[in-house]
């Protein structure tokens, strides 16, 4: 057991069952999750209550002791791990969802409640969060403001920040500032909930959250479409969410390579696609009765085959089919399996330009070296894009930082983003200072020295300090 958690539980006696502490013993039976290093610090501390958080939040504060918060450890960039010395604060224990109101559309959550859990207690409403990603299952609400993930409907009710009401957190010195606010409407004063979503547990430790909920349809009709590129994939999501009748649930676009490799995996039959196709679209709309729906989707598309250059398509004839298409999309790790070395990157760009920077980067990529190539996927109608770099030798010395250059170049330009919604972490260090905004950065460290003056909290990440490191 580490001397950490035997301070602690000499210290913090007093909370009792409201404070769980978890020396490497048995950490070692648990899943670190996306990173090896997560657990790195051997310690963890799992508090129920937002007072035995900030108990632990001040204890480290007196005596020095770095923080790493961490929720559902599904972080794609290392924002997660920890080192010897550190104590892990996790929200797994926080895990309530404290009530529901369905006038309001609100729901007051616990920071470790799941994005599923939660899927799940709000559709007994008729609600929704108004946020979906493929790592619903474990992700978990403290965790994605920590983020400010994106996913699935961001391009129509924006990201996590555009979800957030309220928040409940505790902040470096082991203070604990409750503003769950719980109406939209608020003008006194800078909203101090915006500086904790997106930062990555650099200023403090979310326990609980006010969320927006929304309308939830079950009648729906899904397709996949064959689109010559993204500007057609553009132009019938324009068509559809135009539609007065019907509601636009899900707009993903999967190049070739990526579609052809995820179907042979799954053994889904392509044989109605064509040969040649450049991307596909995946798509889904809901309405007031699910032939309503599946008619609306059909006829929309049968008036737009030709104008914009669809060359072939299918319709979900059943849930079961429906989720098969899903799986198509949100089932990647047939990429790591190919793959296992391929490096993984998420930009966003304005939608209209999805389609030079995709045709640019592939030529970049040529560049680095004939034999790279990538898997490119993602939420078309907000411009963002995953992409994995395959080939023999993407994981070569000295290939990284042009391999990184080849995916960054013109982003920011364009009026993108290097990250769009998995966040810096300690992956994406080089594209912070090489390809993030200075200013900003000037901003972000100033805040982090206010509240954080020891540099306790997930040191060595996001916001990183260019003068010298952790001390």
């Amino acid at each position: 057991m580490s001397e950490i958690i035997r301070s602690l539980e000499r210290d913090l006696n007093d909370f009792g069952d409201t404070l769980h502490l978890i020396g490497s013993d048995r950490l070692a039976n648990r899943h670190p999750g996306e990173h090896a290093g997560n657990f790195g610090a051997g310690a963890m501390a799992e508090p129920a209550t937002p007072e035995a958080a900030a108990a632990v939040v001040r204890w480290c504060f007196e005596n020095d002791v770095p923080v790493v918060p961490q929720g559902g450890r599904t972080g794609l960039v290392g924002g997660g791990i920890s080192r010897p010395g550190e104590l892990i604060l996790s929200t797994a224990r926080l895990d309530r969802i404290e009530a529901i109101d369905p006038l309001a559309r609100t729901v007051t959550v616990g920071a470790g409640v799941t994005l599923q859990a939660l899927q799940e207690a709000t559709a007994d409403v008729g609600l929704i969060p108004g946020i979906d990603l493929a790592a619903r299952g474990s992700a978990t609400i403290g965790g994605m403001i920590a983020t400010n993930a994106g996913g699935i409907l961001a391009f129509r009710n924006g990201v996590m920040r555009h979800q957030v009401l309220g928040i409940e957190a505790v902040m470096p010195d082991g203070s604990l500032v409750s503003d769950l606010t719980r109406v939209l409407k608020v003008s006194a004063g800078p909203d101090i909930k915006q500086l904790l979503i997106g930062s990555e547990g650099a200023y403090g430790f979310v326990t609980r959250a006010v969320l927006k909920l929304e309308s939830f349809n079950p009648m729906r009709a899904t397709a996949l479409v064959g689109v010559p590129d993204a500007t057609a994939a553009l132009a019938l999501i324009a068509h559809f969410r135009s539609r007065p009748a019907l509601q636009l649930e899900g707009a993903e676009l999967m190049w070739q390579r990526y579609l052809r490799d995820s179907a042979a995996d799954k053994g889904f039959d392509l044989g109605w696609l064509e040969a040649d196709t450049p991307a596909i679209l995946l798509m889904e709309v809901s309405a007031g009765r699910e032939a309503d729906a599946r008619e609306a989707l059909e006829e929309g598309l049968a008036a737009l085959w030709e104008e914009h250059g669809l060359t072939s398509g299918i319709v979900a004839a059943s849930l079961d089919q429906a989720r098969r298409f899903w799986a198509l999309r949100e089932d990647g790790d047939f990429m790591y399996r190919h793959f296992p070395a391929a490096p993984s990157f998420d930009v966003s760009v304005p939608p209209g330009a999805l389609d030079g920077y995709v045709d640019g980067l592939r030529q970049r990529l040529k560049a680095v070296d004939p034999g790279f190539d990538a898997y490119v996927y993602g939420h078309v109608a907000d411009g963002n894009l995953h992409i994995s770099v395959i080939g023999n030798g993407v994981a070569a010395p000295g290939v990284k930082e042009p391999i990184e250059d080849a995916v960054y170049t013109g982003v920011a330009e364009l009026g993108g983003s290097f990250s769009a919604e998995h966040g810096v972490g300690t992956e994406k260090r080089r594209a912070y200072l090489s390809y993030g905004n200075a200013s900003r950065r000037a901003v972000a460290q100033a805040i982090k020295a206010a509240l954080d003056p020891k540099n306790l909290f997930n040191p060595g990440k996001v916001p990183y300090r260019a003068d010298a490191p952790r001390t």
